[in-house]
Protein backbone atom coordinates (compact mmCIF):
# COMPACT_ATOMS: atom_id res chain seq x y z
CA UNK A 1 0.00 0.00 0.00
CA UNK A 2 1.24 2.99 -1.33
CA UNK A 3 -1.40 5.94 -0.07
CA UNK A 4 -0.75 9.61 -1.24
CA UNK A 5 -2.21 12.70 -1.20
CA UNK A 6 -4.02 14.48 -4.14
CA UNK A 7 -5.65 18.01 -3.91
CA UNK A 8 -8.64 17.07 -5.79
CA UNK A 9 -12.04 19.30 -7.51
CA UNK A 10 -15.63 18.83 -7.53
CA UNK A 11 -17.95 20.98 -9.62
CA UNK A 12 -21.73 20.66 -9.42
CA UNK A 13 -23.07 21.38 -12.59
CA UNK A 14 -27.00 22.20 -11.08
CA UNK A 15 -25.75 24.99 -10.17
CA UNK A 16 -23.19 26.69 -12.89
CA UNK A 17 -24.85 29.83 -14.29
CA UNK A 18 -22.54 29.49 -17.66
CA UNK A 19 -20.78 33.22 -16.75
CA UNK A 20 -17.21 32.67 -17.47
CA UNK A 21 -16.42 34.78 -14.23
CA UNK A 22 -14.37 31.81 -13.63
CA UNK A 23 -12.37 32.29 -17.18
CA UNK A 24 -11.42 35.80 -17.01
CA UNK A 25 -10.36 35.08 -13.44
CA UNK A 26 -7.76 33.05 -14.70
CA UNK A 27 -7.09 34.68 -17.86
CA UNK A 28 -6.15 38.06 -15.80
CA UNK A 29 -3.59 36.30 -13.66
CA UNK A 30 -1.78 33.68 -15.91
CA UNK A 31 -2.59 33.81 -19.76
CA UNK A 32 -2.70 37.70 -20.36
CA UNK A 33 0.53 37.86 -22.18
CA UNK A 34 1.81 37.16 -25.33
CA UNK A 35 1.74 33.96 -26.79
CA UNK A 36 -0.81 32.85 -24.35
CA UNK A 37 -3.36 34.94 -25.99
CA UNK A 38 -5.48 31.77 -27.20
CA UNK A 39 -5.24 29.42 -24.07
CA UNK A 40 -8.01 30.17 -22.05
CA UNK A 41 -6.73 27.16 -19.02
CA UNK A 42 -10.29 27.47 -17.50
CA UNK A 43 -13.10 27.12 -20.30
CA UNK A 44 -16.57 27.05 -19.87
CA UNK A 45 -18.27 24.85 -22.12
CA UNK A 46 -22.09 24.36 -23.62
CA UNK A 47 -23.69 21.33 -23.90
CA UNK A 48 -24.66 19.59 -26.15
CA UNK A 49 -21.92 21.27 -27.86
CA UNK A 50 -18.31 20.90 -29.42
CA UNK A 51 -16.16 22.37 -26.79
CA UNK A 52 -12.79 23.95 -26.98
CA UNK A 53 -10.75 23.26 -28.75
CA UNK A 54 -13.83 22.19 -31.05
CA UNK A 55 -14.35 18.61 -31.00
CA UNK A 56 -12.04 18.19 -28.34
CA UNK A 57 -13.59 14.48 -27.36
CA UNK A 58 -13.44 13.17 -30.59
CA UNK A 59 -10.04 11.12 -29.79
CA UNK A 60 -10.46 9.57 -33.40
CA UNK A 61 -8.94 13.83 -34.21
CA UNK A 62 -7.17 14.03 -31.56
CA UNK A 63 -5.76 10.48 -30.72
CA UNK A 64 -5.44 11.34 -26.80
CA UNK A 65 -5.25 9.83 -23.40
CA UNK A 66 -4.52 5.88 -23.18
CA UNK A 67 -5.70 3.07 -24.70
CA UNK A 68 -6.08 -0.83 -24.01
CA UNK A 69 -4.41 -3.34 -26.17
CA UNK A 70 -3.24 -6.67 -25.30
CA UNK A 71 -4.39 -5.97 -21.59
CA UNK A 72 -1.91 -3.20 -21.22
CA UNK A 73 -2.42 0.32 -21.83
CA UNK A 74 -0.55 2.37 -24.12
CA UNK A 75 -0.74 5.88 -25.22
CA UNK A 76 -3.21 6.31 -28.18
CA UNK A 77 -1.05 8.98 -30.21
CA UNK A 78 2.18 9.25 -28.18
CA UNK A 79 5.38 7.70 -27.14
CA UNK A 80 8.47 6.82 -28.06
CA UNK A 81 7.86 5.11 -31.35
CA UNK A 82 4.70 7.57 -32.42
CA UNK A 83 6.34 10.61 -31.38
CA UNK A 84 10.05 9.82 -33.49
CA UNK A 85 7.43 9.35 -36.61
CA UNK A 86 5.48 12.15 -35.85
CA UNK A 87 8.34 14.63 -35.28
CA UNK A 88 8.46 16.79 -37.79
CA UNK A 89 4.40 17.32 -38.51
CA UNK A 90 2.38 15.64 -36.17
CA UNK A 91 -1.38 15.19 -37.71
CA UNK A 92 -3.23 14.58 -34.17
CA UNK A 93 -2.30 18.34 -32.59
CA UNK A 94 -4.96 20.86 -32.78
CA UNK A 95 -3.64 23.91 -34.86
CA UNK A 96 -4.86 27.51 -33.84
CA UNK A 97 -8.37 27.16 -36.57
CA UNK A 98 -9.43 24.60 -33.91
CA UNK A 99 -9.00 26.84 -31.04
CA UNK A 100 -9.30 30.24 -32.62
CA UNK A 101 -6.95 32.82 -34.01
CA UNK A 102 -6.93 35.50 -30.71
CA UNK A 103 -8.00 39.10 -31.83
CA UNK A 104 -8.58 42.37 -30.24
CA UNK A 105 -10.30 45.05 -31.85
CA UNK A 106 -8.51 48.33 -33.31
CA UNK A 107 -9.86 50.93 -31.44
CA UNK A 108 -7.66 53.73 -31.95
CA UNK A 109 -9.93 53.80 -35.34
CA UNK A 110 -12.73 55.06 -32.95
CA UNK A 111 -10.58 58.24 -31.72
CA UNK A 112 -8.17 59.12 -34.61
CA UNK A 113 -10.29 58.52 -37.55
CA UNK A 114 -10.72 62.21 -39.44
CA UNK A 115 -14.12 63.26 -39.40
CA UNK A 116 -16.19 61.21 -42.27
CA UNK A 117 -19.95 61.40 -43.24
CA UNK A 118 -19.67 57.26 -42.05
CA UNK A 119 -19.16 55.99 -38.38
CA UNK A 120 -15.91 54.79 -38.29
CA UNK A 121 -15.64 51.25 -36.86
CA UNK A 122 -13.00 49.55 -34.63
CA UNK A 123 -12.06 46.38 -37.17
CA UNK A 124 -10.92 42.78 -35.40
CA UNK A 125 -6.88 42.42 -35.39
CA UNK A 126 -5.53 39.52 -34.99
CA UNK A 127 -3.11 39.47 -31.78
CA UNK A 128 -0.87 36.53 -33.27
CA UNK A 129 -0.15 38.90 -36.91
CA UNK A 130 -1.01 42.39 -36.02
CA UNK A 131 -3.42 42.30 -39.64
CA UNK A 132 -7.23 42.68 -39.79
CA UNK A 133 -9.24 39.23 -39.94
CA UNK A 134 -12.27 37.88 -40.18
CA UNK A 135 -13.63 36.50 -36.38
CA UNK A 136 -14.79 32.48 -37.17
CA UNK A 137 -13.92 31.43 -33.55
CA UNK A 138 -13.55 32.20 -30.14
CA UNK A 139 -13.40 30.24 -26.84
CA UNK A 140 -17.34 29.99 -26.06
CA UNK A 141 -18.39 30.63 -29.55
CA UNK A 142 -20.77 28.27 -29.03
CA UNK A 143 -22.33 29.93 -25.83
CA UNK A 144 -25.76 28.55 -25.15
CA UNK A 145 -26.46 27.41 -28.88
CA UNK A 146 -28.35 23.99 -27.62
CA UNK A 147 -29.82 23.40 -30.91
CA UNK A 148 -27.88 24.97 -33.54
CA UNK A 149 -26.57 22.46 -36.37
CA UNK A 150 -23.00 23.38 -36.22
CA UNK A 151 -22.22 22.97 -32.57
CA UNK A 152 -24.95 21.31 -30.94
CA UNK A 153 -25.65 18.70 -32.95
CA UNK A 154 -21.62 17.73 -33.71
CA UNK A 155 -21.69 17.06 -30.21
CA UNK A 156 -19.11 13.85 -30.29
CA UNK A 157 -21.50 12.46 -27.20
CA UNK A 158 -24.52 12.08 -29.14
CA UNK A 159 -23.04 9.45 -31.57
CA UNK A 160 -23.80 6.83 -29.02
CA UNK A 161 -27.37 7.80 -29.09
CA UNK A 162 -29.91 6.61 -32.36
CA UNK A 163 -30.66 9.17 -34.62
CA UNK A 164 -34.44 9.23 -32.87
CA UNK A 165 -32.95 9.87 -29.91
CA UNK A 166 -30.61 12.52 -30.82
CA UNK A 167 -33.35 14.64 -32.71
CA UNK A 168 -36.18 14.61 -29.54
CA UNK A 169 -32.66 16.30 -27.67
CA UNK A 170 -33.44 19.63 -30.23
CA UNK A 171 -36.95 19.76 -30.12
CA UNK A 172 -38.31 23.09 -29.34
CA UNK A 173 -40.42 21.90 -26.62
CA UNK A 174 -37.63 19.87 -25.34
CA UNK A 175 -34.70 21.52 -25.99
CA UNK A 176 -32.18 22.25 -23.12
CA UNK A 177 -28.30 22.89 -22.09
CA UNK A 178 -25.88 22.82 -19.02
CA UNK A 179 -22.86 24.28 -19.17
CA UNK A 180 -19.61 22.57 -18.24
CA UNK A 181 -16.79 24.19 -17.04
CA UNK A 182 -13.25 22.82 -17.44
CA UNK A 183 -9.39 23.24 -16.09
CA UNK A 184 -6.51 20.62 -15.83
CA UNK A 185 -7.87 17.78 -14.09
CA UNK A 186 -4.31 17.03 -12.38
CA UNK A 187 -5.02 13.10 -13.27
CA UNK A 188 -3.77 10.13 -11.32
CA UNK A 189 -2.51 8.90 -15.03
CA UNK A 190 -1.66 11.76 -16.82
CA UNK A 191 -0.60 11.05 -20.28
CA UNK A 192 1.06 14.07 -20.95
CA UNK A 193 3.61 13.44 -18.04
CA UNK A 194 4.18 10.17 -19.58
CA UNK A 195 4.48 11.18 -23.20
CA UNK A 196 6.86 14.08 -22.43
CA UNK A 197 10.06 13.13 -24.41
CA UNK A 198 12.03 15.78 -21.89
CA UNK A 199 11.13 14.61 -18.56
CA UNK A 200 9.57 18.20 -18.51
CA UNK A 201 6.58 17.24 -17.08
CA UNK A 202 5.99 16.26 -13.60
CA UNK A 203 3.77 15.96 -10.69
CA UNK A 204 4.20 16.89 -7.40
CA UNK A 205 3.94 14.49 -4.63
CA UNK A 206 3.02 16.84 -2.06
CA UNK A 207 -0.41 17.64 -3.50
CA UNK A 208 -0.58 16.02 -6.88
CA UNK A 209 -0.34 19.07 -8.84
CA UNK A 210 0.86 18.28 -12.14
CA UNK A 211 3.22 21.16 -13.63
CA UNK A 212 5.85 21.68 -16.74
CA UNK A 213 9.17 22.76 -15.61
CA UNK A 214 9.81 25.55 -18.35
CA UNK A 215 13.26 25.10 -18.24
CA UNK A 216 13.67 21.79 -19.34
CA UNK A 217 10.15 21.69 -21.81
CA UNK A 218 12.51 21.62 -25.11
CA UNK A 219 8.80 22.04 -27.30
CA UNK A 220 8.01 18.61 -28.34
CA UNK A 221 4.31 19.72 -27.72
CA UNK A 222 3.31 15.70 -27.72
CA UNK A 223 1.70 16.38 -24.17
CA UNK A 224 -0.53 18.91 -26.28
CA UNK A 225 -1.27 15.42 -28.28
CA UNK A 226 -1.61 13.33 -25.52
CA UNK A 227 -3.79 14.95 -23.11
CA UNK A 228 -7.67 14.04 -24.10
CA UNK A 229 -8.61 17.21 -22.67
CA UNK A 230 -6.91 19.52 -24.43
CA UNK A 231 -5.32 21.12 -21.28
CA UNK A 232 -1.51 21.37 -22.52
CA UNK A 233 -1.09 24.60 -24.36
CA UNK A 234 1.72 25.48 -26.64
CA UNK A 235 3.14 29.23 -25.68
CA UNK A 236 4.42 30.32 -29.78
CA UNK A 237 6.27 33.21 -28.26
CA UNK A 238 8.07 31.60 -25.45
CA UNK A 239 8.60 28.00 -27.22
CA UNK A 240 7.32 25.90 -24.11
CA UNK A 241 4.50 24.62 -23.03
CA UNK A 242 1.99 25.80 -20.43
CA UNK A 243 -0.96 24.47 -18.54
CA UNK A 244 -3.38 24.99 -15.64
CA UNK A 245 -0.87 25.03 -12.57
CA UNK A 246 -4.09 24.75 -9.66
CA UNK A 247 -2.90 28.10 -8.92
CA UNK A 248 -0.48 26.14 -6.53
CA UNK A 249 0.89 29.60 -5.12
CA UNK A 250 -2.27 30.04 -3.57
CA UNK A 251 -3.15 27.14 -2.40
CA UNK A 252 0.64 27.02 -0.93
CA UNK A 253 -0.85 30.29 1.11
CA UNK A 254 -4.13 29.00 2.40
CA UNK A 255 -6.24 30.36 -0.39
CA UNK A 256 -8.56 29.08 -2.90
CA UNK A 257 -7.66 29.12 -6.82
CA UNK A 258 -8.49 31.98 -8.74
CA UNK A 259 -11.21 30.15 -10.72
CA UNK A 260 -12.85 28.76 -7.14
CA UNK A 261 -12.40 32.14 -5.25
CA UNK A 262 -14.50 34.10 -7.76
CA UNK A 263 -16.99 31.11 -9.31
CA UNK A 264 -20.22 33.13 -8.68
CA UNK A 265 -22.36 30.10 -8.66
CA UNK A 266 -20.45 28.79 -5.87
CA UNK A 267 -20.33 25.21 -7.78
CA UNK A 268 -16.81 24.54 -6.95
CA UNK A 269 -15.34 22.29 -3.98
CA UNK A 270 -11.48 21.77 -3.42
CA UNK A 271 -10.14 19.06 -0.73
CA UNK A 272 -7.56 16.58 -0.49
CA UNK A 273 -8.29 12.58 -1.14
CA UNK A 274 -6.05 10.03 -0.19
CA UNK A 275 -5.33 7.48 -2.90
CA UNK A 276 -3.29 4.28 -3.23
CA UNK A 277 -0.73 4.34 -5.73
CA UNK A 278 0.09 0.31 -5.84
CA UNK A 279 -3.51 0.49 -7.51
CA UNK A 280 -3.27 3.43 -10.72
CA UNK A 281 -1.83 0.79 -13.11
CA UNK A 282 -4.65 -1.94 -12.10
CA UNK A 283 -7.39 0.69 -12.23
CA UNK A 284 -6.13 2.72 -15.57
CA UNK A 285 -5.98 -1.13 -16.82
CA UNK A 286 -9.60 -2.13 -15.92
CA UNK A 287 -12.68 -2.95 -17.99
CA UNK A 288 -14.48 0.02 -19.90
CA UNK A 289 -17.70 -0.25 -17.76
CA UNK A 290 -15.73 -0.53 -14.75
CA UNK A 291 -13.66 2.26 -14.93
CA UNK A 292 -15.69 4.59 -12.23
CA UNK A 293 -15.97 2.07 -9.73
CA UNK A 294 -12.61 0.73 -10.01
CA UNK A 295 -11.30 4.79 -9.88
CA UNK A 296 -13.39 5.20 -6.72
CA UNK A 297 -11.87 2.18 -5.37
CA UNK A 298 -8.54 2.86 -5.76
CA UNK A 299 -9.42 6.73 -2.98
CA UNK A 300 -9.35 5.83 0.13
CA UNK A 301 -10.46 5.98 3.45
CA UNK A 302 -8.93 8.55 5.40
CA UNK A 303 -10.17 7.45 8.83
CA UNK A 304 -8.84 4.20 8.74
CA UNK A 305 -5.73 3.70 10.84
CA UNK A 306 -4.04 1.37 8.47
CA UNK A 307 -4.25 4.18 5.79
CA UNK A 308 -3.29 6.76 8.31
CA UNK A 309 -0.27 5.11 9.29
CA UNK A 310 0.88 4.28 5.48
CA UNK A 311 -0.02 8.12 4.94
CA UNK A 312 2.46 9.14 7.72
CA UNK A 313 5.16 6.47 6.75
CA UNK A 314 5.16 8.23 3.06
CA UNK A 315 5.56 11.74 4.60
CA UNK A 316 2.48 13.22 4.73
CA UNK A 317 1.45 15.43 7.54
CA UNK A 318 -0.98 15.60 9.75
CA UNK A 319 -2.47 18.61 8.85
CA UNK A 320 -3.05 16.72 5.05
CA UNK A 321 -4.72 13.80 7.03
CA UNK A 322 -7.07 16.35 9.11
CA UNK A 323 -7.71 18.15 5.56
CA UNK A 324 -8.50 14.83 3.98
CA UNK A 325 -11.15 13.91 7.08
CA UNK A 326 -12.85 17.29 6.79
CA UNK A 327 -12.88 17.07 2.45
CA UNK A 328 -15.69 17.86 0.33
CA UNK A 329 -14.27 16.45 -2.50
CA UNK A 330 -14.11 13.23 -0.71
CA UNK A 331 -17.77 13.09 0.76
CA UNK A 332 -18.73 13.89 -2.35
CA UNK A 333 -17.14 11.63 -4.05
CA UNK A 334 -16.78 8.86 -2.23
CA UNK A 335 -19.12 9.37 1.12
CA UNK A 336 -22.02 10.18 -0.84
CA UNK A 337 -21.50 8.54 -4.59
CA UNK A 338 -22.49 11.86 -5.92
CA UNK A 339 -20.07 13.12 -8.56
CA UNK A 340 -18.09 11.46 -11.43
CA UNK A 341 -14.61 11.98 -13.60
CA UNK A 342 -15.28 13.40 -16.89
CA UNK A 343 -14.93 10.82 -19.74
CA UNK A 344 -13.30 7.96 -17.63
CA UNK A 345 -12.21 5.83 -21.13
CA UNK A 346 -9.25 7.96 -21.56
CA UNK A 347 -7.96 5.93 -18.72
CA UNK A 348 -6.14 9.41 -17.44
CA UNK A 349 -7.75 8.98 -13.52
CA UNK A 350 -8.88 12.69 -13.65
CA UNK A 351 -9.32 14.13 -10.16
CA UNK A 352 -11.62 16.43 -11.34
CA UNK A 353 -15.22 15.07 -10.79
CA UNK A 354 -18.84 16.19 -11.38
CA UNK A 355 -21.86 16.43 -10.13
CA UNK A 356 -24.26 15.58 -13.28
CA UNK A 357 -27.10 18.08 -13.86
CA UNK A 358 -30.82 17.56 -13.05
CA UNK A 359 -32.54 19.53 -14.92
CA UNK A 360 -35.46 19.13 -16.24
CA UNK A 361 -36.32 16.23 -14.95
CA UNK A 362 -39.72 17.38 -13.38
CA UNK A 363 -40.94 18.59 -16.54
CA UNK A 364 -41.67 15.36 -17.50
CA UNK A 365 -43.42 13.83 -15.15
CA UNK A 366 -46.64 14.76 -16.65
CA UNK A 367 -45.70 12.32 -19.13
CA UNK A 368 -46.48 9.50 -16.70
CA UNK A 369 -50.09 10.31 -15.52
CA UNK A 370 -53.13 9.40 -16.80
CA UNK A 371 -55.86 11.90 -18.11
CA UNK A 372 -57.41 11.56 -14.97
CA UNK A 373 -54.47 12.93 -13.02
CA UNK A 374 -53.82 15.09 -15.76
CA UNK A 375 -57.32 17.24 -14.77
CA UNK A 376 -55.95 18.31 -11.33
CA UNK A 377 -53.22 20.73 -13.01
CA UNK A 378 -54.06 24.26 -12.73
CA UNK A 379 -55.39 25.81 -16.07
CA UNK A 380 -53.15 28.80 -16.02
CA UNK A 381 -49.94 27.89 -14.28
CA UNK A 382 -49.79 24.50 -15.30
CA UNK A 383 -48.18 22.96 -12.46
CA UNK A 384 -49.61 19.59 -10.20
CA UNK A 385 -51.31 20.16 -7.05
CA UNK A 386 -49.88 19.35 -3.59
CA UNK A 387 -52.47 16.14 -3.47
CA UNK A 388 -51.22 14.51 -6.60
CA UNK A 389 -47.35 15.61 -5.44
CA UNK A 390 -48.07 14.02 -2.11
CA UNK A 391 -49.58 10.44 -3.32
CA UNK A 392 -47.21 9.91 -5.89
CA UNK A 393 -45.06 7.12 -5.68
CA UNK A 394 -41.28 7.28 -5.62
CA UNK A 395 -41.09 4.10 -8.30
CA UNK A 396 -42.86 6.55 -10.46
CA UNK A 397 -40.60 9.92 -9.96
CA UNK A 398 -37.86 7.05 -10.57
CA UNK A 399 -39.35 6.80 -14.12
CA UNK A 400 -39.19 10.28 -15.38
CA UNK A 401 -35.11 10.10 -15.35
CA UNK A 402 -35.16 7.66 -18.00
CA UNK A 403 -37.40 10.03 -20.06
CA UNK A 404 -35.49 13.46 -18.66
CA UNK A 405 -34.44 15.93 -21.87
CA UNK A 406 -30.86 14.95 -21.49
CA UNK A 407 -30.38 10.99 -22.28
CA UNK A 408 -28.79 9.16 -19.67
CA UNK A 409 -27.24 7.58 -22.47
CA UNK A 410 -25.86 11.50 -23.51
CA UNK A 411 -24.59 12.05 -20.00
CA UNK A 412 -23.65 8.28 -19.36
CA UNK A 413 -21.11 9.18 -22.57
CA UNK A 414 -19.82 11.88 -20.74
CA UNK A 415 -19.33 10.93 -17.36
CA UNK A 416 -19.11 6.95 -16.83
CA UNK A 417 -17.81 5.86 -20.57
CA UNK A 418 -21.33 4.31 -20.56
CA UNK A 419 -22.59 3.55 -17.47
CA UNK A 420 -26.07 4.26 -17.31
CA UNK A 421 -26.22 2.60 -14.09
CA UNK A 422 -23.85 5.01 -12.36
CA UNK A 423 -25.38 7.89 -13.76
CA UNK A 424 -29.34 7.33 -12.67
CA UNK A 425 -27.72 5.96 -9.03
CA UNK A 426 -26.44 9.78 -9.14
CA UNK A 427 -29.44 11.15 -10.28
CA UNK A 428 -32.08 9.01 -7.95
CA UNK A 429 -29.74 10.69 -5.10
CA UNK A 430 -29.77 14.10 -5.96
CA UNK A 431 -33.76 13.47 -6.42
CA UNK A 432 -34.05 11.79 -3.40
CA UNK A 433 -32.41 14.99 -1.39
CA UNK A 434 -34.97 17.20 -3.31
CA UNK A 435 -37.80 15.24 -2.03
CA UNK A 436 -36.62 15.35 1.31
CA UNK A 437 -36.29 19.12 1.09
CA UNK A 438 -39.58 19.72 -0.01
CA UNK A 439 -41.21 17.61 2.84
CA UNK A 440 -38.91 19.70 5.06
CA UNK A 441 -39.38 23.17 4.07
CA UNK A 442 -42.53 23.36 2.47
CA UNK A 443 -44.49 19.88 3.27
CA UNK A 444 -46.04 18.86 0.29
CA UNK A 445 -44.33 15.59 0.32
CA UNK A 446 -45.18 13.20 3.37
CA UNK A 447 -42.16 12.04 5.28
CA UNK A 448 -43.11 8.49 4.67
CA UNK A 449 -42.16 9.16 0.91
CA UNK A 450 -39.55 11.23 1.74
CA UNK A 451 -37.59 8.82 3.48
CA UNK A 452 -38.16 6.05 1.75
CA UNK A 453 -36.58 7.82 -1.29
CA UNK A 454 -33.38 8.35 0.60
CA UNK A 455 -33.61 4.50 1.68
CA UNK A 456 -34.02 3.45 -1.72
CA UNK A 457 -30.74 5.29 -2.74
CA UNK A 458 -28.55 4.73 0.53
CA UNK A 459 -29.17 7.67 1.95
CA UNK A 460 -29.92 8.83 5.47
CA UNK A 461 -31.49 12.06 6.54
CA UNK A 462 -28.39 12.99 8.21
CA UNK A 463 -26.43 12.86 4.59
CA UNK A 464 -29.20 14.49 3.12
CA UNK A 465 -28.70 17.34 5.38
CA UNK A 466 -24.91 17.78 4.42
CA UNK A 467 -25.34 17.54 0.89
CA UNK A 468 -28.10 20.11 1.48
CA UNK A 469 -25.28 22.11 3.28
CA UNK A 470 -22.65 21.55 1.09
CA UNK A 471 -24.82 22.96 -1.59
CA UNK A 472 -26.84 25.38 -0.45
CA UNK A 473 -25.39 26.79 2.49
CA UNK A 474 -22.12 25.88 2.70
CA UNK A 475 -18.70 28.85 3.56
CA UNK A 476 -15.97 29.69 1.92
CA UNK A 477 -14.00 27.15 4.54
CA UNK A 478 -16.43 24.41 4.19
CA UNK A 479 -15.97 24.82 0.09
CA UNK A 480 -12.16 24.60 0.25
CA UNK A 481 -10.61 22.93 2.69
CA UNK A 482 -6.64 23.75 1.63
CA UNK A 483 -3.96 21.99 3.65
CA UNK A 484 -1.28 24.41 5.14
CA UNK A 485 2.13 24.18 3.47
CA UNK A 486 5.06 23.17 5.61
CA UNK A 487 8.14 25.28 4.97
CA UNK A 488 10.45 22.81 6.17
CA UNK A 489 9.70 20.79 3.51
CA UNK A 490 10.25 23.78 1.35
CA UNK A 491 13.43 24.94 2.88
CA UNK A 492 14.54 20.73 2.29
CA UNK A 493 14.11 20.96 -1.17
CA UNK A 494 15.96 24.01 -1.48
CA UNK A 495 19.28 22.59 0.07
CA UNK A 496 18.33 19.28 -2.08
CA UNK A 497 18.34 21.41 -5.21
CA UNK A 498 21.68 23.15 -4.10
CA UNK A 499 23.40 19.86 -3.33
CA UNK A 500 22.25 18.50 -7.08
CA UNK A 501 23.51 22.07 -8.38
CA UNK A 502 26.79 21.04 -6.87
CA UNK A 503 27.57 17.56 -7.68
CA UNK A 504 28.37 15.86 -10.90
CA UNK A 505 24.54 15.20 -11.50
CA UNK A 506 23.64 12.67 -9.00
CA UNK A 507 23.28 14.82 -5.55
CA UNK A 508 25.05 14.05 -2.50
CA UNK A 509 21.62 13.60 -0.96
CA UNK A 510 18.90 10.52 -0.64
CA UNK A 511 15.85 12.21 -2.57
CA UNK A 512 13.18 12.39 -0.05
CA UNK A 513 10.33 9.87 -1.27
CA UNK A 514 7.53 12.13 -0.08
CA UNK A 515 8.76 15.33 -2.70
CA UNK A 516 9.69 13.52 -5.88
Amino acid sequence: MDIRAQVSMVFHLDKCIGCHTCSIACKNIWTDRKGAEYMWWNNVETKPGTGYPTQWEDQGIYKGGWEKKKGKIVLRGAGKKKGLLNIFHNPHMPTIDDYYEPFTYKYLNLIESPEKDIQPTARPVSLITGKPIDIKMGPNWDDDLSGTPDFARQDPNLKNLTAAEAEAMFQLEKMALYYLPRICNHCLNPACVASCPSGAIYKRGEDGVVLINQDVCRAWRMCVTACPYKKSYYNWNSGKSEKCILCYPRIEAGLAPACMHSCVGRIRYLGVILYDAERILQTASADEHHLVEAQLEALVDPYDPEIMESAKANGIADSTLKAAQDSPAYKFVKVWGLALPLHPEYRTLPMLFYVPPLLPVMASVTQTRDEEQKKKLHPISKVWDDKWLYDTSTEEIWGTIDEARFPLKYLASLFSAGDEAQVKTRLKKLMAVRMYRRYKTVGDISEQRALEALKETGLTPEDADGIYYLTSLAKFDDRFVIPASHREQALEMLDFAGDIKGSTGFGTKKIPERGL
